[in-house]
This record gives structure tokens, sequence and C-alpha cells, in this order.
């Protein structure tokens, strides 16, 4: 018998979490962090492969994560109410997912226990992703589905 506790993601909602425990859910995929065009008569939502200019493409990571709002005022922070609004996110995006009620994929870091293990099982944007510096017209870098 297990006797220790659910992790935090199990037992608290993401409006209970910790600013901790909340940073610490994002599996660092940087999906969040591509360009998508919004078609103005149907709404839909089309994915690209063309990254913010802050993120650092061969980690993953914003490079400028403490001031990203004020050098890029298009960032979205996240929050419980944009999460439930926000079908853009991934399918697999750990803030999706628990507020949905489901458990975190098998390959996340809070799972792992490796920072890494997202970019290592293909999760992450990382070698697939165009910085906005490079790209060009965003039409031009709409794909089906991001890794």
């Amino acid at each position: 018998m297990n006797d220790s506790p659910l992790p935090f993601w199990k037992r608290k909602t993401l409006r209970q979490m910790s600013p901790a425990e909340w940073e610490s859910l994002c599996d660092g995929c940087a999906k969040c962090c591509l360009h998508k065009l919004e078609d103005e008569d149907t709404g839909e939502v089309h994915h690209t492969n063309v990254a913010c200019r802050l993120l650092d493409l061969s980690t993953g990571r914003c490079a400028n994560y403490r001031q990203r709002k004020l050098l890029v005022p298009d960032c979205l922070k996240l929050t419980v109410d944009r999460i439930r609004r926000s079908d853009w996110l991934p399918a697999t995006c750990a803030y999706r997912l628990v507020a949905e009620g489901k458990d975190l994929p098998d390959w996340h870091p809070l799972i792992t226990g490796d920072t890494e293990s997202t970019r290592r099982r293909g999760h992450s944007v990382v070698g697939w992703a165009v910085s906005e510096r490079d790209a060009g017209p965003l039409e031009q870098h709409v794909v089906d589905e991001t890794p």
C-alpha cells in the first residue's frame, strides 16, 4: 500500500496552487509561445511553427520570462480563467489537463523528475519552431499540428 499523499496537481485546483506549484506545471513544450492566426470570419485558430522573439529555440524557454509582458505586450499570461477559455492550448498542456481533471502525461517533468523529458520525448518545439525574426509572413508557416 502506498501511504504517500497524492501529488499537488491531483490534490489542488489551479486556484489553490502556490506560485511555485503553478510554475512547475509548465512542461516547457513552448507550444503556447507559437503564433496563432485566427480566421476573422469563422473564429477558427490556425497554428504556426513561428515562435515569439523571446523564445530561446535551443531550450524552449523564454529568454526574459519576468519581463515578457513588458517586452512583448501581446504575450498572454496564463490564468485560471484564461485556461478555461483557451481552446488553442495544446491538448497536452498541463494547465489544461489539470483544469479538466485529467492526469499529466507520463513524459511530464513532474512525473519523470527530468526537466528535459518533454524535449526528449518529442513534445517540445525545440528543433521545429522558427523565430518570428526569421519567419516572414505567418500565413506561410501554418501547420496542421504542433509536435
